[in-house]
């Protein structure tokens, strides 16, 4: 399994890896930085596991140079970062907070210096706190205020950056926090959960607008989903119904107003129970409708769904359809309860393809959750991991083989990292960090793609 395989990959392909800010920069009182809704839902009573927060996390503030330094060491060449909107912008709106923009600026001279493409993720989750006590993603004025933040990023960072993304997982920052409540900011209703779906959507539109008038012509914007990728149990009818609602709720309520100008037919009679959808506004949708210059899928699994009742409905799984159940078939599955399908993105990718023939696609999540433990050799040996990124990265050729333009494969995650409400106890890294020490050892699978990629540099 040490041998990169003999596939073609297209000419300037990036070969990268992916963090968040929340999740490894720690620093989160350093120089101007103010709490973000991750800061204040950490600190909830049983929100977090083990009451963990971000507050040291990777500590990757204070150690730039070192990580990446590792990043060169690995041979990527391209990393894919979030930009925390609290140390830009500490209270979500007015003049810019000039030691937060300083960090990323030396965090991209560093990564360009190295030949590493930066991309740029606007959003990933940490939205100013302020902003929240205001009315978060529901409050339509959020995406107004997202556009003016995005536009000193992309005024700071100007033309270095290879690839823009606004949003990251609009699914999780509306439906697992304000649907599920098991992310920040913790809210339970459905009402609420629709418009901030809407209100992301719109400042993905804003935020398109302000990257593009501020980083130059040349910018590339993109938008990064977690797309559900269901398949229904069996082919009777009411399975395949379950699927078609599951898929308008979660996928299409993104896509079609960001890909073709208007919400999907029939998404509004599903949800009429919990929201009129009077928050829509005339000229909304030409401003969602923003040209893409890429569109960037997380993939990790493939969920099987049926016609059904579940009385023990995973949280981090919430959905506005009734009737619909989740299915675990046999397979092996990762320490997040995700069953290992590759195959499951190569369909997706072709699905993209065929849906928008020629539009650049980037993986911009592909990794998994394995218990990882340093042996006594002082290394950490993650077959497993390594055997999953192969798969995958095979399942990409593939449908690249089949016609689908992919450009990009982020590996996530970097390091190990605060994994959110499950705190430090799921490790996605392809470097291994002692969180007693906050010392890094690449794992085996870091190892094995940087030999792997090799092959392609």
């Amino acid at each position: 399994m040490n041998e990169p395989t003999q596939r073609r990959f297209p000419e300037g392909f990036l070969w990268g890896t992916a963090t968040s800010s929340y999740q490894i920069e720690g620093a989160t009182e350093a120089d101007g930085r103010k709490p973000s809704i991750w800061d204040t839902f950490s600190r909830v009573p049983g929100a977090v596991r083990n009451a963990e927060n971000g507050d040291i996390a990777a500590d990757h503030y204070n150690r730039l140079g070192e990580d990446v330094k590792l990043m060169a060491d690995l041979g990527v060449n391209a990393y894919r970062f979030s930009v925390a909107w609290p140390r830009v912008q500490p209270l979500g709106s007015g003049p810019a907070n000039q030691p937060g923009l300083d960090f990323y600026k030396r965090l991209t001279d560093q990564l360009l210096e190295h030949d590493i493409a930066p991309a740029v993720t606007l959003y990933h989750w940490d939205l100013p706190q302020p902003l929240q006590d205001a009315g978060g993603w529901p409050n339509r004025d959020t995406a107004y205020r997202f556009a003016e933040y995005a536009a000193l990023v992309a005024d700071a960072l100007g033309d270095r950056v290879h690839l823009w993304i606004t949003l990251n997982e609009s699914w999780c920052a509306a439906y697992l926090g304000y649907l599920s409540g098991e992310h920040a900011p913790g809210i339970k209703d459905p009402a609420q959960a629709l418009a901030s779906v809407h209100t992301l959507n719109l400042a993905h539109g804003l935020g398109a607008q302000a990257v593009r008038q501020n980083a130059g012509p040349d910018a590339k914007v993109a938008i990064a989903h977690n797309l559900q990728v269901n398949r229904a149990h069996t082919d009777s009818p009411e399975d395949l119904a379950v699927k078609a609602k599951l898929d308008l709720v979660n996928n299409e309520i993104l896509l079609a107003p960001q890909l073709d100008g208007a919400y999907p037919e029939g998404l509004f009679e599903a949800t009429a129970a919990f929201t009129d959808w009077s928050f829509v506004q005339t000229g909304d949708l030409e401003i969602i409708n923003a040209p893409l210059d890429g569109l960037g899928l997380n993939y990790y699994s493939t969920g099987f769904v049926k016609a059904g009742i579940d009385p023990d409905r995973d949280p981090f799984q919430p959905t506005l359809v009734e009737g619909a159940m989740r299915v675990r078939p046999e397979g092996e599955y990762t320490e997040m309860g995700w069953l290992v399908r590759p195959e499951g993105l190569t369909e997706l990718l072709l699905e993209m393809h065929q849906r928008r023939p020629g539009l650049p696609l980037y993986i911009t999540e592909n990794g998994a959750a394995f218990d990882d433990v340093v042996a006594e050799d002082g290394q950490v040996h993650d077959e497993r991991r390594t055997a999953y990124l192969q798969t995958h990265i095979e399942a990409v050729g593939q449908a690249i083989d089949a016609g689908a333009n992919v450009r990009g494969y982020f590996a996530w995650s970097l390091m190990d990292n605060f994994e959110w409400s499950y705190g430090y106890g799921k490790r996605f890294g392809l470097v291994h960090v002692d969180y007693d020490t906050l010392v890094r050892t690449v794992k085996d699978s870091g190892h094995w793609y940087r030999s792997h990629i090799a092959g392609y540099r």
